[in-house]
């Protein structure tokens, strides 16, 4: 078992008082398996991948990647996970303007101290990235930006990618072409994924779905 989540609550404070987004939330993920988490916007969709991630932390239930408790680890333990367990691609690049693409591709990796060359000119190649490698990002389109977060995620080799929304800034067809993309390179090593999206045709092309509204999965 790779992930598993055990009656997961989150609320937050409002004006009118406290809002609970997550009311008992619980599933499991395996090694190798790809799962789309669908809802309206304002569900909590994001909200519970940021607690996969370590972003932020449930008020009570279990977060276990791998047998260990996230919710129960601190913040040494929490930057390790994400820099060497878990890889985020998120609607927003967040590339490096600074870098170049083949300095950004490397950067995750390179921090993790996981830097593969061979790996990171394959999926360099998987990506169609060869040719842009001397670029910098505000030279990219959002396609071939978007291909570069998810090669950055991907040459750490993390066993849990989750993205949020990555097609979000695309046109369908693109998004179309990327997401395929990415599980293809999910699959060769052999990640658990957690796709969160609103359209339920992204979602089409993922192993699993689940729905989650007013905090809870159906």
């Amino acid at each position: 078992m790779l992930l598993a989540l055990r009656d997961v609550r989150k609320s937050f404070n409002t004006e009118g008082g406290p809002l609970e987004v997550l009311k008992g939330v619980s599933f499991e993920l395996d090694a190798g398996q790809h799962l789309a988490l669908t809802g309206e916007s304002g569900s909590g969709k994001s909200t519970l991948l940021h607690l996969i991630a370590g972003l932020d932390m449930p008020d009570s239930g279990e977060v276990k990647l791998a047998g260990a408790d996230i919710a129960r680890m601190d913040d040494p333990q929490l930057a390790a996970v994400r820099r060497g367990k878990i890889g985020l691609v998120f609607q927003q690049f967040n590339l490096i303007p600074s870098m170049t693409v083949a300095q950004n591709l490397s950067f995750h990796a390179r921090l993790a101290g996981r830097l593969d060359s061979e790996w990171n000119a394959r999926l360099t190649e998987r990506l169609g990235l060869t040719e842009c490698l001397g670029r910098y990002p505000e030279q990219l389109s959002g396609g071939q930006q978007q291909r570069v977060a998810i090669g950055r995620t991907l040459a750490a080799r993390p066993g849990l990618i989750l993205a949020d929304e990555p097609t979000g800034n695309l046109d369908e067809d693109t998004g179309d072409v990327v997401i395929e993309l990415m599980l293809e390179l999910v699959s060769d090593v052999n990640a658990g994924f957690i796709l969160v999206t609103h359209s339920t045709r992204l979602a089409g092309f993922l192993q699993r779905r689940l729905h989650l509204t007013h905090g809870r999965l159906q």
